[in-house]
């Protein structure tokens, strides 16, 4: 498979690594410094393009690569706000192709589907009170995490006494503290870490006057989502439309 790289930080380098030790061809790799390589015939002859930049650049990204109608792979998060309406009427009846995770770790997926299960227990019993903190690096832009926001929503689908979920504090390791823990009953509570070098860390905590039920997801390196980036493009080069984890992994 001929695979362009659109963004070429850490996980780029990472996910060039893995795919070619998996037989993968890597024909065009863009970054900041190198945007008009999107208009190239490299770019244009890539089966998938994986994508892992920012907020703010994903869904152009996407654009770009659709124009030339390459299936894109993407992490990014923070763009489905604004741009999910847009997205799916680009890859509806699969006309252009965008498979995209909040997180692309096997394990998280496995995390996942044990969240879900959970909640769904806990609903029996709202003596439970359930809150969540998510730990990421310093250099990660946005808060919550795309992948805490996935939980969360798994969460409130599934726990009738959550309507919605609410973003708690930021804690940074200077000491500073942005938002507020402020929340109202129904409203499941997602606060924030930023420390050091962390890859990510994501605890889920049912708490009551009893006792306290908690699980935990805790990354020691990116390369699992790395790994998983490239599975995802791999299952993309025969599949159309809008595609996630729950396309790829059957539980």
């Amino acid at each position: 498979m001929k695979i362009a790289l659109i963004g070429y930080g850490k996980m780029g380098h990472m996910i060039e690594q893995i795919a070619v030790e998996r037989g993968h061809e890597i024909v065009c790799k863009i970054d900041v410094d190198n945007q008009d390589a999107f208009d190239s015939p490299e770019f244009a002859s890539a089966d998938v393009a994986i994508e892992f930049t920012n907020p703010t650049a994903a869904y152009g990204n996407y654009l770009k690569a659709f124009k030339h109608n390459v299936k894109v792979v993407s992490g990014s998060t923070g763009w489905m706000k604004d741009h999910k309406a847009d997205v799916e009427a680009l890859t509806k009846d699969g006309k252009q192709t965008l498979f995209w995770a909040s997180n692309f770790s096997i394990g998280v997926a496995i995390f996942s589907a044990v969240n879900r299960y959970l909640a769904k227990i806990m609903n029996q019993f709202p003596q439970y009170d359930v809150e969540m903190v998510e730990t990421h690096h310093v250099h990660k832009l946005d808060a919550p995490s795309g992948t805490a926001i996935t939980l969360a929503e798994e969460i409130v689908n599934d726990l009738d006494r959550k309507a919605d979920w609410k973003k708690g504090t930021t804690t940074w390791d200077d000491g500073r503290i942005d938002g507020s823990d402020e929340h109202k009953p129904d409203e499941l509570l997602v606060k924030s870490i930023r420390h050091d070098e962390v890859p990510g860390i994501h605890s889920i905590t049912y708490d009551s006057e009893a006792d306290k039920i908690t699980i935990t997801h805790d990354a020691h390196s990116r390369k699992g989502f790395a790994l998983g980036a490239v599975l995802a493009a791999e299952y993309t080069l025969t599949h159309t439309g809008l595609l996630t984890t729950s396309d790829l992994f059957k539980f």
